[in-house]
C-alpha cells in the first residue's frame, strides 16, 4: 500500500510521465484542457482525495474533518480578499 506508482503499476506511470510531457510540449486551447501548477497538483493529490466533507466547516455531517476546515476556510478568506468580498462560498455545487 505504501509502494510508489512505478513499482506498483509501472504501466499507469508511464501513462501518465507521457501525459505530463504531452501537457508541457503541446498548447490545448481548451479551456478544461490547460494544465495546473505544481503546487496545485500537489495539493489535489495529498490525502485529502480520501477524505469526505459534506457541510459547512465545524458542522460537517462527518468526524475527522478539523484540517479539512483549515483548508477550506483558507481558501474562503483567500477568496474574500482577493475578491474584495465580505463573503464566499468555495465548495463546488455538485
Amino acid at each position: 500500500m505504501s509502494r510508489p506508482l512505478t513499482e506498483s503499476d509501472p504501466e499507469v506511470a508511464v501513462a501518465i510521465d507521457n501525459e505530463v510531457r504531452r501537457q508541457h510540449e503541446g498548447l490545448e486551447l481548451i479551456a478544461s484542457e490547460n494544465f495546473v501548477s505544481e503546487a496545485v497538483l500537489e495539493a489535489a493529490g495529498s490525502v485529502f482525495t480520501n477524505k469526505y466533507a459534506e457541510g459547512y466547516p465545524a458542522k460537517r455531517y462527518y468526524g475527522g474533518c478539523e484540517f479539512t476546515d483549515v483548508i477550506e476556510n483558507l481558501a474562503r478568506d483567500r477568496a474574500k480578499q482577493l475578491f474584495g468580498a465580505e463573503h464566499a462560498n468555495v465548495q463546488p455545487h455538485a
